[in-house]
């Protein structure tokens, strides 16, 4: 595998997923300091809520999460959040389940492939160079600037496939 076809997915067998959320906080403090953006309590206890599970999750979710954790957010206050981690590129947007994800890799390109199982919701996300070019080349054919374009395929994974 390529820096170029990178590819994060519960699918593809052992995950420490323990690992992953602690990384993913430490990755998040860091491109945070980088871009001298300010990760307040409330958005860091939004990104960890997301990280505790490989599914997406939806922001009513993660409200009903951070009350059941003892706090009293406003709507708002939940939904501001979730726009600043995906402005940071620390999480993503499932736009067709209005859903968010962790991003694995907040400092690489955020042109990527989410495979969806609609079975067991996991998600894999995969950053394959030639699908994002073939889309660059074809906005410039149109005289299109696009930005950030994503691609989301659902369907059912191996391991729901051998179920």
């Amino acid at each position: 595998m390529t820096d170029q076809n990178q590819v994060i997915s519960p699918f593809l067998g052992d995950h420490d997923h323990s690992h992953c959320e602690s990384q993913a906080l430490e990755v998040a403090l860091e491109q945070c300091r980088k871009k001298g953006l300010k990760l307040t309590k409330i958005r860091q206890q939004v990104l960890e809520i997301i990280w505790s599970q490989h599914n997406p999750i939806g922001a009513y979710d993660v409200l009903q999460q951070l009350q059941a954790q003892g706090h009293k957010p406003a709507p708002p206050t939940a939904y501001r959040a979730l726009e600043f981690l995906v402005d940071a590129k620390l999480i993503h947007r499932i736009e067709s389940l209005n859903a968010y994800i962790g991003c694995p890799s907040p400092e690489s390109s955020h042109q990527c492939q989410f495979y969806i199982c609609r079975e067991c919701g996991h998600i894999a996300e995969l950053n394959n160079s030639a699908v994002s070019d073939a889309l660059s080349a074809g906005a410039a054919d149109l005289g299109f600037r696009s930005q950030q374009p994503v691609i989301e395929v659902h369907g059912i994974c191996r391991a729901c496939q051998a179920d």
